[in-house]
């Protein structure tokens, strides 16, 4: 028997489409119903890659007892927090401020109009580790709804007054100053000894490595943090060392083992991180890893379309990580006993084990001796590898992550000179702005080619915006550029918050118990950071001052943020070092030569253009850089234009 779920196109949502749940989607039906039998609503966020959220499910939603509880006390709504970053967004602000921290599965009851007054995360079966059973918490929340309503609606008003409270951080110019303290205030967190911000569990800081590249291009300070960062997470278990891409955390301050699933936002903004440290360093350890990433994606995560999936899951027939993790005595069956040994002694894989029941994960501290060999070995184990049952795709198209897939890909076509990736790039913004655009909006997501129902929210404008200039940038494809204009004519019209930032969501998007405003970095850059960002790069390619101010006016909005907490605003601050850059812009005209080491500058947001706006009337054969509307002299001379672009190598 399914319940509602199972006419839903969102993956997650059709894992629970067989619960004895009576699932609801989020929408005004299941609010009525609420308010009609006079029951709180269970709202659960989650997604189809969190390992967590199939344990919850197989443990709870699964059960027969627990559905029926929560079927004669509530109103159950079910969301994918990938199809619905506005309601997640705002529930998890919920979660946060009941206590003190987040996550997913995410589980908060709200009263018929929305108000969340009780809010958490997973609970167990079974009492555990202090925590209440969820069973027990559920009749916890059915009897306060039954017997102290006034309790109830007091708490559900208390909590949207307290999400409403905040109020904007006073503005400011970027400066130099600012931006220093925004590194300065990086120092205490990071880890000397294994690279990256924090202790475990330690997640990919892509944004944070962004800006510390260009504040290197600018001071000559910190690249020995992205080196060793960098250096770290490639050579640790949460990269796939047979098949490249990065998993989303490593469990451990070690890198060793990875919490599996492999998204598709991770790998897009590693995928540039490494391509922008290779463009700074000459790094042939970072080309390669650029290049095993993009390969990835092309492979495992591209869809018949054209688009790119949202993930891989992190289990595989339930079972974490199974795919992923070798004894020695698996090297041995795949490899023989000669090979076999010898991978172990290369990959870290050892009689005790990294992970669970003696099993390791693949690691390559150091440099093979042999690297011919090492190549045909690791072949061979990825052969064996597909050969096991695989982990499960979501196969939905996320509007956002697709445009940072499009920026990374159209940056390392061109980089790299490899027009496979260049081709993904235009052909997955092909099908974003052919099938995700409807009546002159964005949609959030699609799949097998459908497009969803939900509107897009700020960071898909943004993204994809990013995305498209990359793309233009790398082709000349004036019509990328005019595509880009119609996205960032939406983010102005709809999202201004009135005081130079934006909200997350449209003027005329679904009204909720608060309207979404996070400036803050997660696993993507914040809405309003990439706003600014691709605000600013369309002014440089196009010289449009109203886009400048406005992406001038966002980020004095987040200046405070990143100078304070830049582990949670690297991207604005990145975008700061642009603005302060100027950034520059770089025409090249008929001079291949010359455009090769133009795409190789530095310079904080740097803009390469072959045509359009800022090549009219422009003779052909040389090279311009200008900043801030002031010219260098046109040049046809390699090393000089090297100088003017610092270009190290």
């Amino acid at each position: 028997m399914t319940n509602r779920l199972a006419a839903s196109t969102s993956p997650y949502l059709l894992q629970h489409a067989d619960n004895p749940v009576d699932w609801w989607e989020w929408g005004p039906d299941a609010f009525a119903e609420a308010v009609r039998r006079d029951v709180p609503i269970l709202l659960s966020i989650g997604y189809a890659a969190c390992h967590w959220c199939h344990v919850m499910a197989h443990e709870s939603f699964e059960d027969e007892t627990t559905a029926d509880f929560m079927n004669r006390h509530f109103v159950c709504i079910k969301v994918d927090r990938e199809e619905r970053p506005d309601v997640d967004a705002v529930y998890m602000e919920a979660v946060q401020a009941m206590t003190g921290h987040g996550g997913w599965p995410m589980t908060s009851f709200l009263t018929g109009t929305g108000e969340p007054f009780f809010c958490g995360t997973y609970w167990p079966p079974a009492p555990r580790q202090g925590m209440p059973s969820f069973g027990e918490v559920l009749a916890s929340v059915a009897d306060t709804w039954e017997n102290r309503r006034s309790d109830v609606d007091e708490a559900g008003r208390d909590v949207v007054e307290r999400l409403s409270r905040a109020t904007p951080s006073a503005a400011s110019a970027v400066t130099a100053e600012l931006l220093d303290k925004a590194a300065a205030s990086l120092n205490p967190g990071y880890d000397g000894v294994h690279g990256g911000f924090g202790s475990a569990p330690k997640f990919p800081p892509s944004m944070v490595l962004e800006f510390l590249l260009r504040r290197w291009a600018r001071t000559g300070e910190g690249l020995e943090k992205v080196d060793h960062t960098c250096q770290a997470m490639a050579r640790g278990g949460m990269y796939d060392q047979l098949g490249g891409g990065f998993a989303r955390y490593s469990v451990d301050a070690q890198w060793v083992v990875p919490h599996f699933e492999k998204m598709l936002y991770d790998n897009a903004l590693l995928l540039r991180v490494y391509l922008h440290w290779w463009r700074a360093s000459g790094s042939a350890f970072a080309e390669r890893i650029v290049r095993e990433t993009a390969d990835f994606l092309l492979r495992d995560l591209r869809t018949p379309e054209g688009g790119f999936a949202s993930a891989l899951d992190a289990d595989t027939n339930g079972v974490e990580g199974l795919t992923y993790v070798w004894t020695p005595e698996q090297l041995v069956e795949a490899l023989g006993p000669d090979d076999g040994a010898w991978a172990a002694e290369q990959l870290e894989v050892t009689a005790a084990g990294t992970f669970e029941h003696g099993a390791s994960t693949l690691q390559r501290l150091l440099e093979p001796a042999d690297p011919q060999r090492y190549q045909a070995i690791c072949a061979r184990l990825l052969a064996a590898r597909d050969s096991r049952a695989q982990p499960g795709r979501d196969d939905k198209v996320v509007t956002a992550w697709n445009g940072l897939a499009v920026a990374a890909l159209a940056e390392a076509g061109v980089l790299l000179e490899e027009p496979r990736y260049l081709e993904a790039a235009t052909r997955c913004a092909e099908l974003v702005r052919s099938l995700h655009w409807v009546d002159g909006r964005l949609r959030r997501v699609s799949r097998d080619g459908v497009v969803g129902k939900h509107l897009g929210v700020l960071e898909d404008y943004a993204d994809v915006a990013e995305g498209l200039l990359a793309l233009y940038s790398a082709t000349g494809d004036l019509d990328q550029l005019r595509g880009a204009h119609a996205l960032l004519e939406v983010v102005l019209e709809q999202f201004p918050d009135g005081s130079g930032g934006f909200w997350d969501t449209a003027a005329d998007a679904e009204v909720l118990v608060k309207r979404p405003q996070d400036p803050a970095d997660n696993a993507t850059p914040s809405g309003s950071a990439a706003a600014a960002g691709a605000l600013l790069t369309y002014a440089a390619l196009t010289g449009s001052q109203r886009h400048r101010d406005a992406a001038e006016a966002c980020l004095s909005t987040l200046t405070v943020l990143f100078a304070r907490h830049a582990r949670f605003a690297g991207w604005a601050a990145a975008v700061g070092e642009a603005l302060l850059a100027g950034p520059a812009e770089v025409v090249v005209l008929d001079r291949p030569d010359l455009l090769a080491v133009a795409r190789r500058a530095t310079s904080p947001g740097a803009v390469v253009a072959v045509n359009g706006p800022l090549a009219e009337g422009r003779p052909p054969g040389a090279a311009y850089v200008c900043r801030e509307m002031v010219c260098d002299l046109p040049t046809t001379d390699v090393e000089e234009l090297k100088r003017q672009l610092g270009v190290r190598w």
